[in-house]
C-alpha cells in the first residue's frame, strides 16, 4: 500500500498544478486587451490618380460617381507600365471589400486576377444599360462588363452581387 498513497499524491498534486495554470491563464484572457472587430481603413482620395489614368489609359477609365459617402475608397494606383491597369477599391458600408479593375491586358488572364479565381456563369445583366457577366467562386464573386472594346472592365469583392452591382451601376466612363 506504500507505494499506492505516493501515486494518489502526484496525480493530485497534477490536478492541482494544472488548476492553478488554468486559473492563471483566465485571469490573463480576462485582463488582456482583444479585439475581435474589422480595424477602420483609412479613407483615400482618388481624385489625382483618377486625372493621371484618365489623361494616359488608352481606354475611358472607370470610377464610381454619386456612391453614399458610407462607402469608404481604401486603395487605388494607375500602372501605365502594365497593360494599363486601373485599381480603384471600396469598403461598402457593411464593412465588405468592392474594386474596379480595368486593363488592357489579355481579357481571360485580366479577369482571371481580378477576380482572383471565380468562374464565369451563365447569368448576364444590364446594368446601366451595359451587359454584364457574373462571375462566382474563388476568392471573389465578380461582374464583367461585356461589350468594352480594347479594355476589359471588372467589379469584384466579397460583397454580395446587390453591392456589387450598386458599384457597377455607379460607374462613369471618361
Amino acid at each position: 500500500m506504500a507505494g499506492m498513497k505516493g501515486k494518489q499524491k502526484t496525480v493530485r498534486d497534477m490536478i492541482l498544478s494544472l488548476a492553478v495554470v488554468g486559473l492563471a491563464a483566465g485571469v490573463i484572457y480576462l485582463f488582456v486587451p482583444h479585439d475581435d472587430h474589422t480595424p477602420d481603413l483609412e479613407r483615400v482620395d482618388y481624385r489625382v490618380e483618377l486625372l493621371t489614368a484618365r489623361r494616359a489609359a488608352d481606354y475611358p477609365v472607370a470610377a464610381p460617381e454619386g456612391l453614399p459617402s458610407t462607402w469608404k475608397a481604401t486603395s487605388v494606383r494607375f500602372q501605365g507600365d502594365q497593360f494599363d491597369r486601373w485599381h480603384l477599391g471600396f469598403q461598402n458600408p457593411g464593412g465588405q471589400y468592392v474594386a474596379v479593375e480595368q486593363s488592357t491586358q489579355k481579357r481571360a488572364d485580366f479577369i482571371d486576377t481580378a477576380s482572383q479565381g471565380a468562374k464565369a456563369t451563365k447569368v448576364t445583366e444590364r446594368i446601366g444599360g451595359r451587359t454584364w457577366r457574373r462571375y462566382t467562386g474563388g476568392r471573389y464573386d465578380a461582374l464583367v462588363l461585356q461589350d468594352t472594346p480594347g479594355s476589359t472592365t471588372v467589379v469584384a469583392g466579397t460583397a454580395s452581387f446587390a453591392q456589387l452591382t450598386k458599384m457597377a451601376e455607379a460607374l462613369k466612363m471618361a
